[in-house]
């Protein structure tokens, strides 16, 4: 099985002039989701000089000495924002910690915000480095291109189930976005069948779209439950569904598991920028009208985007989130 591709091109705007072409798009992505939830999207509006400078912004902020990096750590950040060292996290409970290094930022919040005020996680305030004073604005800016296109895919995905293009439009007043800038060393020499860059796991947000280097190394595991390689596609972005689309859809759609191993650069390292789009912490998450059949239940319970999130950190750390 591979990884359908999936042309934007004459889809972008919402609207009866589109209509045709956008039907076409979302009959593809219903597709995509029945199947393992990922697919390449091109022609997807975005300047590829934008991407280009913030793989120079990753690299940028990677160089830094590691006394620069820990100062913007994770850990003095409220909100979930800053740089986590190599081995920080480990995605996958079977295995070793992932052999990466990340930096979290996301939209500016101010204090006087009401998520902020509540200590919502991940709204609040970005941690920047000082020494590259250039790389907030670059990252605000691809933020703000990244949120428009998942709103974007978020219509076609209505489309998708056969409902108004506007139908999830009310979700996005306030929404809850990380944009995560990975470096992945070469994968260790020795390493051992529990090692990865990154281990399997699923997101638990709406909409990702990862913008990846030359490389590669993405794996996505398909409905027959083989690994297939998310080899790079110039000027392609990779989209993945996430926890919540299965909600949304009553198990229609499906947010696969997907790992990474940097064993293709030839000792490079591999820089990844994947973009982790969810709505409104308030945002009520139910069954869409279509989706479960009559006289049936729900797969699961109504709930908002905090208490699905909330869920999913009860499963994986045994703890809970603001």
């Amino acid at each position: 099985m591979s990884i359908p591709v999936i042309d934007l091109a004459g889809a972008l705007r919402p609207g009866d002039a589109h209509h045709a072409r956008s039907a076409e798009v979302a009959e593809q992505i219903r597709s995509a989701g029945e199947a393992a939830g990922f697919f390449y999207i091109v022609n997807h509006g975005l300047d590829a000089a934008l991407i280009a400078r913030q793989f120079d912004a990753a690299k940028a902020l990677f160089d830094l000495p590691e006394t620069d990096k820990e100062a913007i750590s994770l850990a003095h950040s409220r909100a979930a924002r800053g740089h986590e060292r190599i081995g920080a996290q480990t995605l996958d409970a079977n295995a070793r910690p992932d052999v990466k290094e990340s930096f979290y930022c996301g939209i500016e919040y101010p204090p006087d915000h009401p998520y902020v005020q509540r200590g919502y996680y991940s709204y609040g305030a970005n941690q920047w480095p000082a020494q590259r004073p250039w790389i907030a604005a670059q990252s605000l800016a691809y933020t703000g291109a990244m949120c428009a296109l998942a709103q974007r895919l978020m219509q076609l995905l209505a489309l998708s189930l056969g409902l108004p293009e506007s139908h999830f439009d009310h979700i996005h007043a306030s929404p809850m976005v990380t944009l995560r800038m990975i470096r992945y060393p070469a994968h260790p020499a020795d390493a051992d069948e529990r090692t990865f860059g990154a281990g399997a796991h699923t997101d638990w947000g709406a909409i990702t779209l990862l913008a990846q280097d030359a490389w590669g190394g993405l794996e996505v595991q398909m409905p027959d439950g083989t690994w297939t390689a998310a080899t790079p596609l110039e000027g392609s972005l990779v989209i993945n569904l996430g926890d919540m689309i299965p909600r949304w859809t009553n198990g229609r759609y499906h947010s696969n598991p997907h790992r990474v191993r940097n064993t293709r650069s030839g000792g490079a390292p591999r820089y990844a920028i994947p973009f982790f789009y969810t709505p409104d912490y308030m945002a009520r998450i139910e069954a869409v009208p279509g989706s479960v059949p009559d006289g049936a239940a729900p797969l699961h319970p109504p709930c908002t985007v905090g208490e699905h999130l909330q869920e999913m950190y009860r499963k994986t750390y045994g703890v809970q989130a603001a």
